[in-house]
Order: C-alpha cells, then sequence, then structure tokens
C-alpha cells in the first residue's frame, strides 16, 4: 500500500525481470547447487556437517534421530525445506553414491536399486571418521563466519576440510544456465598427487596422472582411460571430457555345456532394479538373443546379477550385447565446475590440487596464529605466576592487607610489576599450586610454551614449512583413511562391436508379401508337421496383400535383392528386424532399401559371402537366361545397381548362385522344364540382356530356374498343395532355348506350378511352403515321394481356406549342412553347401 508522500517509481518490465533473473541465478549457482573448491561442499552439506558438529554427533558417540538433525540444521542454519536437508543427509551416508561416507547412518537409508530411504523419523545418523577431518581445528580460527540467514547465529562459510573431499567423494549439480560433474576419486592417490604437487610446484598433468590414473568409483566396475587417445589426460587438463566405464560380467561355466553370466560391479549410478528389468525385457522382446533367465541374487555377501545363457550361445556375444544395448556399458561425462571466491569455475586436476592445497594453507596459517597468540597468552601468565611463587611472602602480604579485591590487584601490579592479566591469575590461584610439585610443573609448562611459540613464530615465517605441514597432514590423512581402488583402469577404449558381431547365427525364415511387407521368424517357430498338414499362420496380411516369397536364412547372410526391372540391391540378414510373433505384419521393405515405386521384389538370394569369382543365372519371366560374374556388383551402392537391361513387358523372376553347379533347369507355370549346361549361357555386363533359355508355349511363363548336379533332385509344388521330387536324370539334358519336357502332370485339381526347387540329400532336410494368405506349413523333405517327370505327385499341403493357394517353397538342409538357399518367390536353392556354424534346430 502506497503511503502519503510516496511516489509510485514506474520502471520497465524487461528490466526487473532481468534483474530477478539474475539475482535468482547466482542464489542458485552460490547458495544451493554448486560446490565450494575448497571443502568439496554445497552449502546444505556443510551446514549438515556443522550442525552435527554443534550437536556432539562425533563417530564414538551415539546415533541420533535424523528428524532432528534435519530440525537442527533448517532452524538454525538452513533456509528451506525439511525434504532437501533429508535427502542431502542421506545421500552422504549412501557408500553406493560416495566413496568415503561422511555421514554413519543407521536404520534404511535406500539402496542401489533406487529405493526410498525411510522416513527420518526411522533413521538414526552421526559423522563419520572421515567427516571429522572435515571439520578438524574448526575452533580454533581456521575459518571464517558469517550470520545465518536471520542473523541471529554464526556458521562457517567453509570447512577446513581436511580432506579433499571435492575430488574424493566428486559432486553432481545443476544451477542456472550451467552443471558440474566431478567424479569420484581414490583417497590415496588424490594424497599422494597432492604432496607430489608440494614437492613439484611446475609438476605437469602428465606427471600427475601417473598418480591418479583415473576416478575412482565406489561402485567399482572397468573405467576405460585411452590415455593414448589423451581421453583422460584432456579431461584433466582442460576439466572436461568422458569416461567410458563397464560392469564387470564374468563367464562362469555350468554343467552340460551351458554358461551364465555374473554382474558383480556397475557403473556408477546406474539402478540395478532398472537394469534387470531392462534385460528382461530385452529377452522377452528377443531384441538381444541367448538369454533364458535373469536373476537378482544380491545379498549381504555383495551385488550379484546372474544371467543364464542358452545352451549353444557363446555367452561372449550375450555379454558384448548386454554392453550395447543396456547401462552395463555407459559414459560418464566430466565437467568440473565449482566456486573459486564465489565465481563458478571450469577446473583441470592440476588447478583443482593447488587451490585445496592453497586452501590448506591457509587454514594452517591461520591455526598457527591462533595457536601462537593462545600460548603467547597463556605464557603471559605463567609468567606472573612464576614472579609470584619466587615473591610469594610479598604476594601473601599485599592479599592480606588489602581491603578488597581491586585494591589486592592493584597492589600487585604496582609492587610486582604486572599486568592486569598476571594479577588477576594470581588473586585466582589455588593454594595447591604451591606445593613444590606444582611448582616444577609450572616451570615445565613455561619451558614447554616457550618451546611452541618458537616453532609456530619459525612455521608462520617460513612458507615452506606451511607446506611441509600441509604434506605432512596429507600424508597423515592417507595412512589412516586410504583404501584399495576399486575401478579398474583399462588402457584405450572398450571395441565397439559391429552389429553382425553381436547378432548370433541362427536360422530364420524370411518373408516377404506382395505390397513389400518383410520380417524374419527363428526356424523353429514354425513347427514340424507331417505331409498334408494346413500349417499355421505366418503374417497378419490384408486382403489386396499376399505372401509372394519365404527363404530361409542365417542371420550373417548377405541378402541380395532382385527387382522385377532387373535393378539388384543388398541387405544384411539381421537387419530385418526380428519379429517376436509369427502373426506380426512385419516392416516395409522400402524403409530398409530404396526400391522404386513401380517395381517389385521378384527375387531373393542369401549368400553366406560374396565369393567375387562365382557367377550369377538370371532368368526372366519369358524365358531370357543370362550369366553376371559376382565382382561386378561387390559394391553394390544404397539405392542398388542395373544387373539386366530386360525387354519391355518382362521381369526378373530368378537368380541363382553357378558354383560348381553343371546345368540349368528352367520350369515353367504350366509345367515345362528345360535342362542344359550352364557353360552354354554366355557370360554378360550388368548393362546388357539375355539370351534364349527356353522357348514358352502361348499363354505359359517361367515360375522356377536352378542350377544343378547329376546327383540332384528337382522338387515340384503346384498352387494346390500337390508335390512330389524327381531324379534330376528324368530330364535329358538339351540345347539352351528349346522347349523341354513335362514335368507335372497339370490337371484342375493340382492346378498350375507354384514353385520348383533343387535339393540334394533328403535326409534331415526339411521345407517349408507358404500360401498367399500366410500358411506356413513345415515338413519333412523325406515325406514327399520320389515320382517320375509326369506323375502328379501326392498333397503336400491342405488349404485352409478356399481360393489360398501355394505360391513359394525354401528348403532347410540336412543336419550339419544347410542348402545354400539361392531363392526367389517362386524359385530355387541350390546345391547343399556345408556350414559348421548352421544346422537344423530341434523339432
Amino acid at each position: 500500500m502506497v503511503t502519503a508522500g510516496e511516489r509510485i517509481r514506474p520502471i520497465q518490465i524487461e528490466q526487473e525481470m532481468e534483474t530477478s533473473y539474475l539475482d535468482y541465478a547466482m542464489s542458485v549457482i552460490v547458495a544451493r547447487a554448486l560446490p565450494d573448491v575448497r571443502d568439496g561442499l554445497k552449502p546444505v552439506q556443510r551446514r549438515i556437517l556443522y550442525a552435527m558438529h554443534g550437536m556432539g554427533l562425533a563417530s564414538n558417540r551415539p546415533f541420533k534421530k535424523c528428524a532432528g538433525i534435519v530440525g537442527e540444521v533448517m532452524g538454525k542454519y538452513h533456509p528451506h525445506g525439511d525434504a532437501p536437508i533429508y535427502e542431502a543427509l542421506v545421500r552422504m551416508a549412501q557408500d553406493f553414491t560416495m566413496r568415503e561416507v561422511l555421514v554413519d547412518g543407521q536404520g534404511n537409508f535406500g539402496s542401489v536399486d533406487d529405493d526410498p530411504p525411510a522416513a527420518m523419523r526411522y533413521t538414526e545418523a552421526r559423522l563419520a571418521p572421515i567427516a571429522q577431518e572435515m571439520l578438524a581445528d574448526i575452533e580454533q580460527d581456521t575459518v571464517g563466519f558469517v550470520d545465518n540467514y536471520d542473523g541471529s547465529l554464526q556458521e562457517p562459510s567453509v570447512l577446513p576440510a581436511r580432506l579433499p573431499n571435492l575430488l574424493v567423494n566428486g559432486v553432481s549439480g545443476i544451477a542456472v544456465g550451467m552443471a558440474t560433474n566431478i567424479p569420484p576419486h581414490n583417497l590415496g592417490e588424490i594424497c599422494d598427487a597432492a604432496a607430489f604437487l608440494i614437492e613439484n610446484p611446475d609438476a605437469t598433468v602428465e606427471d600427475l596422472i601417473e598418480l591418479v590414473p583415473g576416478p575412482d568409483f565406489p561402485t567399482g566396475a572397468r573405467a576405460f582411460i585411452g590415455v593414448e587417445q589423451e581421453n583422460v589426460l584432456n579431461a584433466y587438463r582442460s576439466g572436461q571430457g568422458r569416461v567410458t566405464l563397464q560392469a564387470r560380467v564374468d563367464i562362469e561355466e555350468l554343467r552340460g555345456g551351458r554358461h551364465q553370466l555374473l554382474i558383480t560391479e556397475l557403473p556408477y549410478q546406474v539402478n540395478k532394479a532398472s537394469l534387470v528389468q531392462r534385460i528382461a525385457q530385452l529377452a522377452h522382446d528377443r531384441r538381444i538373443q541367448g538369454i533364458s533367465d535373469v536373476r537378482d541374487e544380491s545379498g549381504r555377501e555383495g551385488l550379484r546379477v546372474v544371467v543364464e545363457v542358452r545352451r549353444g550361445i557363446p555367452p561372449e556375444l550375450v555379454r558384448d550385447n548386454l554392453f550395447k544395448h543396456t547401462p552395463l556399458q555407459s559414459a560418464f561425462f566430466m565437467n568440473m565446475l565449482a566456486l573459486v571466491d564465489g565465481q563458478p569455475q571450469v577446473l583441470g586436476l592440476r588447478h583443482l590440487l593447488r587451490l585445496y592445497i592453497g586452501h590448506r594453507q591457509e587454514v594452517i596459517t591461520r591455526r598457527s596464529r591462533y595457536l601462537l597468540r593462545r600460548a603467547q597468552e597463556r605464557a603471559h601468565i605463567v609468567e606472573g605466576l612464576r614472579k609470584a611463587i619466587s615473591m610469594l611472602d610479598e604476594v601473601i602480604s599485599i592479599i592480606r592487607n588489602a581491603p578488597d579485591v581491586d585494591a589486592a590487584r592493584a597492589g600487585l601490579m604496582e609492587r610486582l610489576e604486572l599486568t592486569e592479566v598476571q594479577a588477576q591469575a594470581i588473586l585466582d590461584m589455588q593454594l595447591r599450586r604451591l606445593a613444590a610439585l606444582e611448582r616444577k610443573r609450572l616451570e615445565g609448562e613455561y619451558r614447554e610454551l616457550r618451546r611452541t611459540i618458537r616453532e609456530l613464530e619459525a612455521l608462520l615465517g617460513d612458507p615452506a614449512k606451511v607446506l611441509a605441514k600441509v604434506k605432512e597432514e596429507t600424508l597423515e590423512l592417507k595412512e589412516r583413511y586410504a583404501t584399495p581402488r576399486r575401478t579398474e583402469i583399462v588402457g584405450g577404449e572398450p571395441r565397439e562391436r559391429s552389429r553382425k558381431e553381436l547378432t548370433p547365427h541362427q536360422d530364420v525364415v524370411v518373408t516377404l508379401s506382395a505390397r513389400g511387407y518383410i520380417k524374419r521368424i527363428p526356424y523353429t517357430t514354425y513347427k514340424l508337421q507331417h505331409r498334408g498338414g494346413k500349417g499355421v499362420r505366418g503374417m497378419t496380411t490384408r486382403e489386396d496383400d499376399a505372401t509372394h516369397e519365404i527363404l530361409v536364412a542365417d542371420t550373417h547372410d548377405l541378402l541380395l535383392f532382385f527387382t522385377s526391372g532387373g535393378r539388384a540391391y543388398s541387405l544384411d540378414c539381421f537387419e530385418i528386424s526380428g519379429e517376436s510373433s509369427r502373426t506380426s505384419r512385419g516392416t516395409p521393405l522400402v524403409n530398409l532399401v530404396p526400391i522404386p515405386e513401380k517395381e517389385r521384389i521378384t527375387a531373393v538370394l542369401a549368400l553366406p559371402s560374396l565369393k567375387l569369382e562365382d557367377h550369377l543365372i538370371m532368368v526372366t519371366r519369358r524365358g531370357v537366361i543370362k550369366a553376371l560374374g559376382l565382382s561386378q556388383i561387390a559394391n553394390i551402392r544404397r539405392n542398388g545397381l542395373n544387373v539386366m537391361i530386360l525387354r519391355k513387358g518382362d521381369e526378373l523372376v530368378s537368380a541363382s548362385l553357378a558354383g560348381n553347379a553343371d546345368d540349368v533347369l528352367i520350369v515353367t507355370r504350366k509345367g515345362q522344364a528345360i535342362r542344359f549346361p550352364v557353360a552354354s549361357v554366355p557370360m554378360r555386363t550388368r548393362n546388357a540382356g539375355g539370351v534364349k533359355g527356353i522357348t514358352l508355349n502361348p499363354g505359359d511363363e517361367v515360375v522356377a530356374a536352378g542350377l544343378t548336379t547329376s546327383q540332384d533332385r528337382v522338387l515340384v509344388v503346384t498352387r494346390a498343395g500337390y508335390g512330389k521330387l524327381t531324379l534330376i536324370d528324368r530330364f535329358r539334358r538339351q540345347s539352351r532355348g528349346g522347349k523341354g519336357v513335362k514335368s507335372f502332370r497339370i490337371s484342375d485339381r493340382t492346378g498350375l506350378i507354384a514353385d520348383a526347387k533343387i535339393v540334394g540329400s533328403t535326409e534331415g532336410a526339411e521345407l517349408v511352403l507358404v500360401s498367399a494368405r500366410s500358411q506356413v506349413t513345415r515338413i519333412g523333405l523325406d515325406e514327399v515321394s520320389v515320382q517320375g517327370r509326369i506323375a502328379r505327385g501326392a498333397r503336400v499341403w491342405q488349404t485352409s481356406d478356399k481360393g489360398d493357394d501355394l505360391v513359394a517353397v525354401a528348403c532347410y538342409g540336412a543336419r550339419n549342412a544347410r542348402s545354400s538357399k539361392v531363392t526367389n518367390g517362386n524359385s530355387t536353392t541350390g546345391t547343399a553347401n556345408t556350414r559348421e556354424d548352421s544346422g537344423p534346430p530341434e523339432s
């Protein structure tokens, strides 16, 4: 309310907002969020320790309720709520947060699982032994005091801090426009570095890093510090940098060839409960494969998280995947920001140590002056007592004859030439001090005082002696409290494994719909059935969509996609998202490879490796064939390469790897098949067309092509689900370009040819059949009968819905062998190639 005589002063709102915000920002920076470089404490922490010291809560005294401590701090020193005070108190008592705890807590003070502490009325606390080193000599005028928030009391502006707390315990805080994040270090190493810097004032960061190789976190783990890459060196030089932390994960072998991972140390500030939940979720979603169980077995013996690995999965692979996808490997970003003379500064290691040493110099200097003053005052009194004892009869006479105390004091000062302080001390002297033994003790005290005074004067007169005292007390601190390093320092950076290295070898079924949705599902998802079964739903599709390609591949295989327009694209199999549900729709292929809008994928080739000396055999729907060396497509760009020039209205339908094959077999929709030598197909360049492979009858088209040897068999299946195996020698070798011979007795019941495959041995081999509506069936190849070339075959698949036709087949080789999986949506596999890292899964 404006009173009479007062005038309203107009101000600009922008100016008021700017001034108020700056005041608020500086209040947060100086009085709340950032630590003082000298004692490494924020104001609330300093006030808690000082209040506990004033309450007599030393490490050898009984505990007291935290509610009482919080009330003492809030009522006398900290003008804020009880919640932040108790939170700061709890943090100083957590051994997983502080490298050297400053508060000795009794009760529930939280856990590494981020469990909240008990209410302050239930917990108790007292100062930890090392915290008393923070407050040592505070009564000896070692630090300055300021008024508290209401001016009724005094509180220290900084603690004497014999402990280099800022570096030992670290600190994190967010102010306005700035933040600090200083990692904890090993007490012994920091003390050694401080002592070394005192002895060698010109020491460089390179010298200090020999004594302080890196942070030492209370939770242990491993710190990757690449000195050769100057990671931590730059951080300690500039005050900013990054340290990579990695949990300690040991591999333990169990009976039966199984393994488990034991996690015994975590990176700093990682929540264990959230970590375990994250691992379980990744295993459930199959983003990390090979985990059968995860358990938290932590107890009084320490941290212990067990991750069980499935049999046959390399435990190193699971471990590396955990490092990549969970906080088991994380980075600590160092930003060593602290208040220097009330101003925030980013400081390097050497500067921090120099400021700590400077603070200790000032503390010892002030303490020495205080002790010198007290010693001189006591020596002055003792001198008067000695004089009084030497003239005892006269002193007694003066006191006896004096009418009052003031007259006695004046008489002593005049007759014995004493000061008022000395005269008062004589009057206060007890009669027992007149005994001979007491007189002797007085003489000894005087000699000791004179020696102390000389030592303190010498100390104060020589800065080198003050530094020597700092070094002595620092090394004493190390001797009493230093503990072994917990964090293992590892040179270099953890090797970043590629996604391919982190993906285990696994046989998967890759399906592609007509609208371009692609996915991969573990082969074991589809159970082995008998011939003639209906199968199970393999993908949820729209009514205008249909599955038209399927193949079995290894997750490490390279997939080559061929479009209807004769263009090729490459993609690693593991880049296709693995689905946890067999009915899921998958991912649009255009998100992975930029297929032109007017083209579609008509052939897919899965290669364990790209052998440049080999070549491809490609066949179009109109029977044109072409051979192309793999060396010409070794470096496929992301936007693809043209591999074949097609005539108008034609499209590529098959791509096969030649390998050691002798002949080419082409099969048409109406059951015609031609076999001719691979050598008769001329090699062409990428930007060339092909030659005639088969002469088609009117209305017919090529649906499949493959490469064969004289020992192979031909599998032919129709759209209605009929199929058979035929020996390859039943197809006579012809010249390229002929009409071929019958390969199947086509009828209305069997339907037209859907697909054909070249297979080797049937022992242990399996087929995966897929219909247009994504019904997937897995059967043993030995259940398919061997029949003549023009036989009708037997039912291998039963339609579950009218109008649902069989569209494609994929083959899975015998145990310890896999087909080369040269396939397309309506086409072939090549001959079997041995591969030790894969085999058919358990049914």
